[in-house]
């Protein structure tokens, strides 16, 4: 580690001649002292473009870019909130949105015609789901988005899963201080975080403003990130996700609301879910460790009036996994569970839709390679938090559910929800077979029995934990709970 972090020098010595010292300062663009910190240039400083990168960009500014990048920059430095500067990511997303996506398709105005298309189509997705799943509906409304307003309605979700990660970073940028140097350099400390947080806010912004030109609904990527019980649907994405397919726009609707729909009765209908999967999100994020080289490196050479340069850099990653047992297992549970989810959801929409919409196997196809390469959005995220929200092995829990159902029926099937434990683990996404017809704990029951012991024990029932010698039982049987479930 360098004897400067993050680029940070002291003064130089006055030299005797102070006029010859004020200008060379002044040709070095200011020097590298506090009143400098980030050894930027100020206007009329002097100096060449490359030794005074400000005064290049104020030469080339009109007054109002000009405050704007001060505004910016001040809003770096003044951030006093958590990890991540969320009014900063907010306002970058959605001038991401406004900018509209590669293709030339721009963000519009939902019109009553849009909307009345999502509701029939919810309307009816529900319908038909009726008969693939005994989970009832979940979709207490049906709303129609553009870009902008599921960037509004998102980023809370999205706070919930960058926080934890953003959280280490914070705590390496003061730790890469030498630690003399610490008890000293407070605001500095306090600065340093600062620009963290606008760093990540900048960085999850981007992302979250391009993911919006990308997906169709609440519920795309396998969490619920929107509020419970609303489907969505984004009409200009579903638009353009089936301009090319060859398929009616009202087929695409419908298939795309029937994933929405199914997706609003499991997470509505099994209450612990939810944080079974941010807690395997947090889990996982424990277990990262920060690169605290490449985050000095990445500090020390900002320069606002070249945010791309900042992106680059922090899109190379600086962050991974701890290579230990706990985070393989942790990340194991991640993906088996949003495998699980996904391969439910697209086993339940096949049966609902197969026999109604000709071009069902098309559209399933497609969106089975959709989640499983995942879009650029996606891929950003994976290296700012070191994570990716795909679901490696959907194919694989796809043909378990549909094995479940011919075994044992639609109610069968979705029983194994009532309880975490009762869940297919990732060994038997490998053994579909050995686990549709092995015999399956009925838990609703022992947690009864579990619950009454708990509670005096009068009940005349036997301890279910303990054996015949009143030892505590080691079985499979587990307290109940998994890991990440509340």
């Amino acid at each position: 580690m360098s004897d400067t972090p993050f680029g940070f020098g002291l003064p130089p010595e006055e030299p005797e001649n102070g006029d010859e010292g004020k200008k060379k300062d002044q040709q070095s663009g200011g020097g590298q002292g506090p009143a400098n910190p980030f050894g930027f240039g100020l206007p009329g400083a002097g100096g060449s473009g490359a030794d005074n990168p400000f005064a290049a960009m104020f030469g080339s500014m009109n007054p109002t870019d000009l405050g704007a990048a001060f505004q910016q920059l001040g809003q770096m430095l003044s951030y006093e909130g958590g990890p991540v500067n969320w009014d900063m990511a907010k306002q970058i997303a959605r001038q991401t949105v406004a900018q509209g996506t590669p293709d030339g398709t721009k963000d519009s105005s939902i019109g009553p015609a849009e909307r009345s298309a999502v509701q029939e189509a919810v309307r009816l997705a529900d319908l038909w789901l009726d008969d693939a799943t005994s989970l009832p509906s979940g979709a207490g409304s049906a709303v129609a988005w553009s870009r902008a307003e599921w960037v509004e309605a998102t980023l809370p979700v999205w706070q919930e899963l960058v926080d934890p990660v953003a959280e280490r970073v914070g705590a390496a940028m003061g730790d890469v201080l030498p630690e003399e140097m610490q008890a000293m350099a407070g605001p500095l400390i306090g600065m340093m975080r600062s620009m963290g947080g606008a760093m990540f806010g900048t960085q999850i912004g981007q992302a979250v403003g391009v993911l919006a030109g990308e997906v169709v609904g609440s519920t795309d990527i396998g969490l619920p990130l929107g509020p419970a019980g609303k489907a969505a649907l984004l009409p200009v994405n579903v638009e353009t996700f089936g301009k090319d397919l060859g398929v009616p726009m009202d087929e695409v609707r419908l298939y795309l609301a029937l994933r929405e729909a199914a997706h609003q009765r499991l997470f509505s209908h099994v209450p612990w879910l939810r944080s079974h999967l941010f807690g395997a999100v947090e889990g996982y994020a424990r277990g990262i460790k920060v690169d605290t080289a490449k985050l000095e490196d990445v500090v020390g050479q900002f320069d606002p009036q070249n945010p791309e340069e900042l992106q680059q850099a922090l899109q190379q990653g600086m962050f991974q996994p701890e290579d230990t047992p706990e985070q393989k297992a942790a990340l194991a549970r991640l993906e088996t569970a949003l495998a699980l989810v996904e391969g439910w959801v697209d086993a339940v929409v096949h049966a609902a839709a197969k026999p109604r919409l000709g071009a069902a196997d098309a559209l399933r196809e497609t969106l089975r390679r959709r989640r499983a390469s995942g879009g650029p959005a996606e891929q950003t995220f994976a290296t700012l938090i070191g994570l990716e929200l795909r679901p490696r092995r959907l194919r694989d829990a796809s043909r378990l559910w549909a094995s479940l159902t011919d075994a044992r029926g639609v109610d069968g099937r979705d029983a194994l929800w009532a309880h975490p434990d009762m869940l297919p683990t990732a060994s038997d996404l490998n053994d579909p077979d050995g686990f549709v017809h092995r015999e399956q704990l009925d838990f609703s029951e022992l947690d009864k029995m579990l619950g009454e012991a708990a509670g005096g024990g009068l009940t005349g029932k036997p301890d279910l934990t303990k054996d015949e010698d009143g030892e505590d039982r080691k079985g499979d049987q587990g307290d109940g709970k998994s890991d990440g479930a509340e």
